[in-house]
């Protein structure tokens, strides 16, 4: 219980970061994303404000979930799969779109967005294998 635990804080903070980010400085983010030097997200241009001020909002709703779940592993299992909705479809697309990246980037890219889906793959697992809880008593 506790790797789920530490998995879930991690995926947390790492959307927590990212969505911060473009959503209080999507140019910056556009312009600097993940480091100075390599520009992943100004790779696929134009900028557009509107557009990184929502993916930054979506990533700050999945660590405002995925926090959740670290304190009340009932919702790991529901907000893993959802975090993994969106972060297959991530991994996919830019596995077909690296040849305009320098291969020091591919590697990072794929890393990466691979331990995005890997990460969430492996906590469900463990997720599976925990005991289940006792069930609730239902009615009023």
């Amino acid at each position: 219980m506790r790797f789920l635990r530490i998995g879930l804080w991690f995926l947390a903070a790492a959307q927590a970061g990212v969505g911060g980010w473009a959503l209080l400085a999507p140019q910056g983010f556009y312009d600097g994303f993940p480091a100075p030097g390599h520009h992943w997200v100004a790779m696929f241009p134009p900028f557009n404000e509107h557009l990184l001020r929502d993916f930054g909002s979506l990533n700050l709703a999945f660590a405002v979930a995925l926090a959740f779940a670290a304190t009340n592993l009932l919702l790991a299992r529901a907000i893993l799969v959802s975090y993994l909705v969106f972060a297959v479809p991530h991994l996919v697309f830019h596995l077909g779109h690296l040849d305009h990246m320098p291969v020091v980037d591919q590697v990072g890219n794929v890393v990466t967005l691979a331990l995005a889906v890997v990460l969430p793959i492996v906590l469900l697992v463990v997720d599976a294998r925990r005991p289940a809880a006792a069930p609730r008593p239902q009615g009023g």
